[in-house]
């Protein structure tokens, strides 16, 4: 799992019918500190996120692990919302 921050959308009209239905976030990958890595992935949402939220993305073959991208052909899921993180005993991020 990684730590990320849903930086925008991705909308497309003609993908594989598989994928139809499904909502498209692009995901900057975060440190715990909250700076940027500079890494960024397309993720499918699984929880409803949105713009701005610090998620938990899996990827691989856990991504195709949720009700949702169940034998879908999807590399990258956001499977929840963070609420808080905690490092030694402080909390570095709080919704």
């Amino acid at each position: 799992m990684q730590l990320g921050k849903v930086v925008g959308t991705v909308v497309a009209t003609r993908k594989d019918e598989k994928l139809e239905g499904l909502k498209m976030l692009l995901v900057k990958y975060i440190n715990v500190d909250g700076s940027f890595t500079g890494a960024f992935v397309v993720a499918v949402d699984s929880v409803g996120a949105g713009k701005d939220e610090v998620v938990l993305v899996a990827a691989g073959s856990s991504a195709r692990q949720t009700d949702i991208t169940k034998d879908k052909p999807v590399d990258t899921v956001i499977m929840a919302i963070v609420d808080t993180v905690e490092v030694d005993g402080k909390i570095v991020y709080n919704k």
